[in-house]
């Protein structure tokens, strides 16, 4: 029997659908993480037309794996046979490593890459997006622990490492290099 809650809210169970599918999808940098768990998936709504709209933001806004993402969505959704959809590539809010889950910032530190750390007080407890406030001076982070050996004694070798989201450091102790995510 159908309660009147159910009624008035009946569930869509493409959507519960999609947002299963889509947690599959990986990042095509860093395939330990999917795309949901780093926040890029922003939403799964249904449309005015009954469509399905896929939202997703990148981590900057000149990121070069976004076609790819992009791609690897509308596959997954062919797949399971979830049309029509249309993917929106959203900016505004932009993306913040606070939207990510703590699931990937241990998945991030297993494959040896530090998480971000700290939080850039983008996103309320709630979830709901705040202002953010601008800064001509970057802020002093402590530097990340080694993914590897968990020592705080790193240093930075580089503001870039493998993809502009990312710096270089290497440990001290353990002289490893790895890639840290830089907190937005």
């Amino acid at each position: 029997m159908i309660s009147t809650a159910e009624l008035a809210h009946p569930t869509d169970l493409a959507l519960d659908r999609a947002w299963d599918v889509l947690e599959s999808v990986p990042d095509p940098e860093i395939p330990v993480v999917s795309i949901r768990e780093l926040g890029i998936l922003r939403d799964v709504r249904r449309a005015a037309d009954g469509a399905l709209e896929v939202v997703i933001t990148p981590t900057y806004s000149g990121c070069p794996a976004m076609s790819q993402i992009a791609e690897d969505v509308a596959h997954a959704l062919d797949v399971a046979e979830l049309g029509p959809y249309r993917i929106d590539t959203v900016l505004a809010p932009a993306w913040t490593t606070d939207w990510m889950t703590a699931d990937a910032r241990e998945k991030l530190r297993a494959y040896g890459i530090a998480p971000p750390t700290g939080n850039c007080g983008s996103a309320q407890p709630s979830g709901a997006p705040q202002q953010k406030v601008m800064r001509f001076m970057p802020r002093a982070l402590p530097a990340p622990a080694c993914p590897r050996c968990g020592s705080a004694h790193t240093e930075r070798l580089a503001q870039f490492g493998s993809t502009a989201c990312k710096a270089l450091y290497r440990c001290i102790d353990c002289r490893e290099p790895f890639d840290y995510f830089k907190p937005y």
